[in-house]
């Protein structure tokens, strides 16, 4: 039931995502004998300008490399074709995964110069933290394409009248519907949300009007004991009061 949702997306395209990451931060620290930092950029620059290349830029091209060998080829050696089913669904997000990490590249820079003039600058190409990366494909993931079920060599939006609307290299796609979180299935390994501790002042994923999924929630006070303003004796031995604290818990419907 969890296959080809927007969640089975999402996992399909942090992983490769993750995987590149990974790997090319190993190749930059000098972990890796097969690679190292990305040579090709050595000689380049904007004298003009004041700047040139230098320092480690982050290789991904062997990362994606191993990315695709690594994640892809045995999805493909599935079926002994990639152009059949969910394959091709699975391979469209893995790439999409890392599509997002080369997107992301940045340029670092270090001034030289007098007195820190900044008269000349070397400057490198760096990944995104992989904090930035997920968000980016949360974004993909809540934006994600349903695509027909009739999957072809060739993958087609769901929506007829968006069919002419080209999908995205980065874009996450998926078949199935996903099933309904919100409320306990035994069968599906779905926990629900009812009894979860929720933020009542949040407006994000924890908070209580999002996590009880619209039921409401309930209040009960806590009532916490804890060691404090503890100071140590000479000699030797540590006093502390007894603190008692009273809490609002707030947990779903």
């Amino acid at each position: 039931c969890f296959v080809g949702t927007k969640e089975t997306a999402f996992i399909y395209a942090v992983t490769s995502a993750g995987l590149v990451h990974s790997v090319t931060r190993s190749c930059s620290a000098g972990n890796v004998t097969e690679c190292s930092c990305d040579l090709s950029l050595r000689h380049g620059g904007s004298a003009t300008e004041g700047w040139h290349w230098g320092g480690c830029s982050d290789d991904i091209h062997y990362g994606m490399s191993f990315s695709r060998k690594f994640l892809d080829v045995p999805l493909k050696n599935i079926t002994g074709k990639s152009g059949s089913g969910l394959v091709v669904m699975n391979l469209h997000n893995n790439e999409a995964g890392r599509q997002a990490v080369a997107k992301l590249m940045s340029v670092d820079c270090r001034c030289h110069g007098v007195s820190g003039s900044c008269a000349v600058k070397t400057c490198w190409k760096t990944m995104s933290s992989f904090e930035k990366i997920g968000r980016f494909l949360k974004d993909k993931y809540e934006n994600s394409i349903q695509i027909s079920d009739r999957l072809k060599k060739k993958l087609r939006r769901k929506e007829k009248s968006q069919r002419k609307v080209p999908i995205g290299k980065e874009d996450l796609l998926y078949v199935n519907k996903s099933p309904n979180y919100c409320v306990e299935d035994q069968k599906l390994g779905i926990p629900g949300t009812q009894g979860r501790e929720c933020n009542r002042t949040s407006q994000g994923p924890d908070g209580c009007n999002l996590l009880c999924c619209g039921r409401g929630y309930n209040t009960h006070v806590v009532r916490h004991v804890e060691r404090c303003e503890c100071k140590f004796v000479w000699c030797c031995y540590v006093r502390c009061r007894r603190c008692e604290t009273m809490t609002d818990v707030h947990t779903c419907k």
